[in-house]
Parts: structure tokens; sequence; C-alpha cells
């Protein structure tokens, strides 16, 4: 495993540590999903340089297009929640309320 997939993996897996074992608050998950899609853009980027796969290129894009949409809909989230309880706090939200 060369120096460049290990720093790949590993930010996609500090990224999965942080979602697993930090679930405070709802803005720490939502940043630990934007550094996974993040390392996974800059993964597939340098895969398809490697590679020389002119049909690829697009998927690293198309990749950022849904982590900028995951990006968007957790922030219009994170504002509901923060105005309907007053905190961002994971514990506090149930899923089963209207």
């Amino acid at each position: 495993m060369t120096q460049i997939q290990f720093s790949f993996t590993s930010a996609f897996i500090l990224g999965l540590a942080g979602l697993a074992f930090n679930r405070a608050h709802l803005l720490s998950a939502l940043l630990c999903l934007e550094g996974m899609m993040l390392s996974l853009f800059l993964a597939l980027s340098l895969w398809a340089l490697h590679l020389n796969a002119t049909n690829f290129t697009t998927a690293p894009m198309i990749l950022l297009a849904f982590s900028a949409c995951e990006a968007s809909a957790g922030l219009a989230l994170l504002v509901a929640t923060a105005r309907t309880h007053g905190t961002d706090q994971l514990k506090n939200l149930n899923i089963l309320q209207c």
C-alpha cells in the first residue's frame, strides 16, 4: 500500500470512527460525513488520473455533486431541528415524533 492510498484510507476510517463514536451533535456527524465524501472524491480523482481513464473522469464530479446535495440537505435538517428543538444534540431527537 502506497503512502497516498494509506492517507486516503486513514482519512476515510477517521471520518467513519468520528461518525460512530462522536454522536453528540448533528453538526459533528455532518462534518464526519463530509470528510468521508471528500476522501472518496480525492481517491477517485487520483485513481482516474493514475489509470489515464478518460471515460471515468466524470465519476468524481458526480460524487462531488452528490456530496454538495448531501451537505445542503444536512444543513437544512440542522436548521430545522435547531428551530424546533432548540439544540442540535442527537440524543434529544426522536425519529418517531412528527
